[in-house]
């Protein structure tokens, strides 16, 4: 994003609340800086009313948005408070600093799991609770399932609050053009044209009025999709200065102004039988949402529809509490409630190998849905509206295969080489579904050129997905084209008016499949031009190297740039015989089929430093079905950097506030990722199963390495300091906390 300028820009730094709770005062600029920068504040720029939700819900009782620049009261540090503008980057930024702030500070609720106490302060004044939603979901007869089981458990789990690390901020340039009236906005979003619905609709003006583009977008991980309030607040200083205007998000801001995920805390209960077979489940958490609900509760409702994992659960009752606290609004980050379902769901099923005296496997062996189940279907609705179905796979196969890719029949020879260097050896398994795919559609346009390129034109933008390559990939196999002549537009809402985003894995599935759809309709329309001009029968054309020719005759080729020239309209001619529009093109917009269900089974192998309490992963097995794979390259890259962000979240990313509510995370200094030197190498074992959901059988690629990974750490961890009773329920799982565990454990 950084990389765009024009002509006459302007430079936008934000004034952020310095503190967690507090009503504003006035807000003032130095005036020796008058006339080199202008202050703005949501009543000098119109931005008085909370900016809408994007995922609006009836179960939303207090359904706050804050408006783009804060007005009268702040909720957390970071919030935006005005807006300053100067000519170059320094000045604007020189000038914040010298904005004045009068501030009021308020009682400050943190902790999200103290936020429903009776004395608990409120988030927000004037609100008499911190409750924002309560979420449920449940089939069979869970009382009757607790009343007669032979055996029960409960474990508490807890997750913490997580950041987002994308490669780049945050970042946009909007641009008035007085010439076409057309408003301009390029931004670093999944979302373009949820950009554009929610911030014409705020703004008051039309989205024709309203040009959205997402350039190449250096990560988006999930926050991105979400419209954070400067997205609203550059176009209207761009409409009101009628000047170019640019912001570019630095990482402090990255850090305290970026929706953040995870923070997530319950008990889940099993009932279940002497041998382990499960007769049901109960859970009840509670959700840290921050501040704001601005994405909706679509993440904690992810979390209890996928309480049942790969396994027969007879009976379930999940219910989540969403809460306010005085902390960085919330939202999805890779797995998107997901990672915090398996690491319940897993914990458990370990904690119930434990309790009969069986093998963590055999256990999840004992209670996986077979093959001959699926479609199996749960009595809990999705976001389509439709019951949850899984779709295909084998999940004791993905397990079984893990199991052996591990090598666990010679772990113990492992665990005596690492007990003679004083440390400790575990390996711990978690498996997982995943619903991937979001509907209502997707669609494409794939048109081509006189000059023998193909364009093709979809709604979702990219972020690193690699979504050119493979669209191209599936034009050429269908068209004959050379990929490199495949010409992908995405992330433009005025190349494809329509589009949901790249969120939920799902453009593997919806976007390719409407480019499929459309590829084979252009090259039968290809070939139709081609038999009228060689005078042959349509199934006797093939397509090969940009041309078409007939079967087996050297010297009928026609390049399909030149068949494309003869399907333009040429004055006072008439259409071809069969075409239906002018020029070589399709347009396909293909209904979503129903979710595509990724799963597979992760091992996690650590040694432990008992005098240290360090964790290494010294080998992780990755067994995943993500359907057909479209592009092997790809899937491996994805699942390699889910992994690494899944390692990440449970051995180092911790958010971490203060008593105040200030941040105590601001930098990388503070907030460790995991690099090239702390992975372990990753053994990959890839299933095919195709989704019957959509034409290419493909399920989504995007998740599936971070989802289980905290789970089969953590399983892992407490494998490795089994011999000291140790119990690991929560992540992050640093080694001051292990090493202290320990020293208590020893009497230390």
């Amino acid at each position: 994003m950084d990389d765009i300028s024009t002509e006459g820009m302007l430079h936008a730094v934000f004034v952020r609340s310095v503190e967690a709770h507090a009503l504003i005062g006035s807000v003032s600029l130095d005036p020796d800086y008058s006339g080199r920068a202008t202050l703005f504040t949501a009543s000098s720029l119109g931005l008085e009313l909370p900016m809408p939700i994007q995922n609006p819900s009836a179960i939303v009782k207090q359904p706050f948005t804050s408006p783009p620049l804060a007005v009268e009261e702040v909720c957390y540090v970071g919030q935006p408070i005005a807006v300053v503008v100067a000519p170059t980057v320094q000045e604007a930024i020189d000038a914040a600093d010298m904005v004045e702030v009068e501030y009021e500070p308020i009682s400050v609720i943190i902790d999200h799991r103290r936020a429903l106490d009776a004395d608990a302060p409120s988030a927000h004044q004037g609100s008499d609770s911190n409750l924002i939603a309560t979420l449920a979901v449940g089939f069979g007869d869970v009382d009757d399932a607790f009343a007669n089981a032979p055996r029960t458990l409960s474990i508490t789990v807890d997750q913490h609050r997580g950041a987002l690390a994308s490669l780049e901020g945050r970042g946009l340039v909007a641009r008035y053009d007085d010439v076409d009236r057309q408003l301009t906005v390029w931004t670093s979003t999944q979302a373009p044209h949820a950009v554009r619905s929610l911030v014409t609709s705020y703004l008051g003006f039309s989205p024709d009025d309203m040009r959205v583009v997402a350039p190449d977008v250096g990560g988006g991980f999930g926050p991105k999709a979400v419209v954070h309030p400067e997205e609203f607040v550059v176009p209207a200083l761009a409409l009101h200065l009628r000047r170019p205007v640019k912001w570019t998000e630095l990482r402090r801001e990255h850090f305290i102004a970026t929706i953040q995920q995870r923070g997530q805390t319950g008990t889940v209960e099993a009932a279940f039988k002497d041998d382990g077979i499960i007769l049901g489940f109960r859970a009840r958490f509670t959700h840290d949402c921050g501040a704001y609900v601005p994405y909706g509760v679509v993440v904690p409702l992810t979390t209890i529809r996928l309480m049942s994992g790969p396994y027969v659960i007879p009976a379930l009752e999940a219910t989540v509490e969403c809460v306010f606290t005085n902390a960085t609004p919330t939202g999805a980050i890779r797995g998107a409630g997901r990672p915090n379902a398996t690491f319940a769901v897993e914990r458990m099923m370990d904690a119930i190998a434990a309790e009969i005296d069986v093998d963590r496997a055999e256990v999840r062996l004992r209670n996986m849905i077979e093959p001959s189940s699926l479609p199996y279907s749960l009595d809990i609705t999705g976001n389509d509206g439709r019951p949850i179905t899984y779709d295909s796979g084998d999940y004791s196969e993905a397990l079984e295969a893990a199991l052996e890719a591990a090598g666990i029949d010679d772990f113990e020879t492992r665990r005596a080489r690492s007990a003679g260097l004083g440390r400790r050896r575990g390996y711990g398994i978690a498996s997982y579904v995943e619903d991937t795919g979001l509907g209502p559609y997707d669609g494409a346009r794939v048109e081509v050129l006189t000059n023998g390129d193909v364009v093709v034109e979809v709604g979702p933008g990219a972020q690193g997905q690699g979504h050119s390559t493979v669209l191209s990939q599936i034009v050429a196999e269908h068209t004959g084209v050379d990929p490199t002549r495949v010409r992908v537009h995405s992330g433009d809402t005025a190349r494809y008016g329509q589009g949901i985003g790249t969120v939920a894995s799902r453009t593997g599935q919806t976007t390719t499949s409407a480019v499929h759809v459309a590829s084979i309709d252009l090259a039968q329309n290809i070939r139709n031009l081609a038999a009228s001009r060689l005078e042959a029968a349509v199934e006797d054309i093939v397509l090969a190297d940009g041309a078409a020719m007939v079967v087996g005759q050297p010297g009928t080729e026609i390049p399909v740039g030149e068949l494309a020239s003869d399907a333009q309209p040429k004055f006072g001619g008439s259409v071809p015989e069969g075409q239906q529009s002018p020029g070589l093109s399709v347009e396909r917009v293909l209904p979503f089929g129903g979710q595509a269900f990724t799963y597979g089974t992760h091992i996690a192998e650590v040694e432990v430093d008992p005098d240290t309490g360090h964790i290494a992963v010294v080998s992780y097995v990755v067994v995943h079905d993500c359907g057909n794979l479209l592009n092997p390259m790809i899937v491996d890259g994805q699942i390699d950097g889910g992994v690494a962000h899944g390692l990440g979240n449970v051995l180092m990313e911790q958010v971490r506030y203060g008593d105040s509510g200030q941040p105590l995370t601001t930098s990388f200094m503070d907030y460790r990722l995991m690099s090239a030197v702390d992975m372990p190498e990753l053994v990959k074992v890839h299933r095919e199963t195709p989704s019957p959901n959509n034409p290419l059988g493909a399920k989504g690629a995007g998740e599936g390495g971070t989802i289980p990974a905290a789970a089969a750490v953590a399983s892992a961890v407490e494998h490795a300091l089994s011999d000291s009773a140790v119990i690991v329920n929560h992540y992050p799982i640093s080694p001051e906390w292990v090493f202290q565990t320990l020293q208590e454990r020893a009497g230390g």
